[in-house]
This record gives structure tokens, C-alpha cells and sequence, in this order.
């Protein structure tokens, strides 16, 4: 599996992906992501054959921004969904960005595991927020340890992580 950035002739494969996978399509999305974006732009590929994308951007809140990740029905459970999450995390951190932020629909049970298995924790839930109806769980990762440095002492205080944080969600969240 070779991991590169998205082209514009892989357009037709990922907007076939894209079209398996979600219920929400806008084909115009891709290559405006690619024009603006493109170097958040990673496709996993197999034998010359797109086999998986994620789109990611900085946020104006200087977050990473998980915008879409997919991997073809074949090609899903043995990892193709991680390596790409993965690369884009470092591409996140190669930048400073100190945190990535995504949403996934509720009922999308394979995809909460992977991302809770990579460390992402669930922050809260956005009712109806898909265009059919569905809820959206909003997660988050930390990518650097966040510490405060008292310059005048040179003294650096641990703050705690984002899964510290205590709220309640639903248990099959």
C-alpha cells in the first residue's frame, strides 16, 4: 500500500469511495478541497487503484480538522483507515498543531472504535446534525502534551489532558 497525495486524475476512484460510504454526497467538495487544501489531501492506494482517502485541514482555530476519511468496503479492517488517520495526525503535528478535531455519525460503531483505539475521546454529541437527521459524535485527540511555562522561574506545570475531562455520554458512545 502506498500512501500519496490525492491527484486530480483520482477523482472518479475517490468520488466512488465517497459514494459507498457516506449517504451525503457533493462531488464539488473534492477537487474545491484539492484547489484550496491539497496537501491534507492523502489517498491510500493499491496496484495503481485508489483503496482509501482523508481530506484534513488547519482550522482558523489552529486545530486540525478532520474533514472525511474512507476506506473501500474491501479494504476495511486491516488497517487502511489507520495509516491514513495516522499520516495526516503527523502531517497535523509536522505543522504544531496541537490538537485534530473530527465528527462521526452515531450508529457508525466501526469508526467510534477505531478512532476511541487511536486515542480520540468523545466530546459531545451534535443533535441532528447530518442532513438526514442522524447525530454527530464531535472527537477530539491530543497530539503534544499542553503545559504552561512560567517563564520568570522556568518552571513548566502539566495541564491535564482532554481525557480528563468528565462528562457522561451515552454507553455506546
Amino acid at each position: 500500500m502506498i500512501l500519496r497525495k490525492f491527484m486530480p486524475r483520482d477523482f472518479e476512484q475517490v468520488l466512488a469511495i465517497e459514494m459507498e460510504a457516506f449517504t451525503e454526497h457533493n462531488p464539488f467538495v473534492y477537487m474545491n478541497f484539492y484547489e484550496m487544501k491539497d496537501e491534507g489531501f492523502l489517498v491510500a492506494t493499491m496496484d495503481s487503484n485508489i483503496i482509501g482517502f482523508v481530506m484534513g485541514y488547519r482550522s482558523e482555530t489552529n486545530e486540525g480538522r478532520i474533514f472525511s476519511l474512507a476506506v473501500k468496503k474491501e479494504w476495511q479492517n486491516i488497517g487502511v483507515g489507520k495509516k491514513l488517520l495516522n499520516s495526516i495526525l503527523d502531517l497535523f503535528k509536522d505543522k504544531g498543531i496541537k490538537s485534530a478535531t473530527l465528527e462521526v455519525r452515531i450508529s457508525n460503531d466501526k469508526a467510534i472504535q477505531m478512532y476511541r483505539n487511536m486515542d480520540f475521546i468523545a466530546c459531545w454529541i451534535e443533535q441532528d446534525y447530518y442532513s438526514d437527521g442522524e447525530s454527530g459524535i464531535i472527537m477530539k485527540k491530543q497530539l503534544s502534551p499542553r503545559s504552561w511555562v512560567n517563564h520568570s522561574k522556568n518552571i513548566s506545570f502539566e495541564v491535564p489532558s482532554l481525557s480528563d475531562t468528565k462528562f457522561r455520554l451515552p454507553d455506546n458512545i
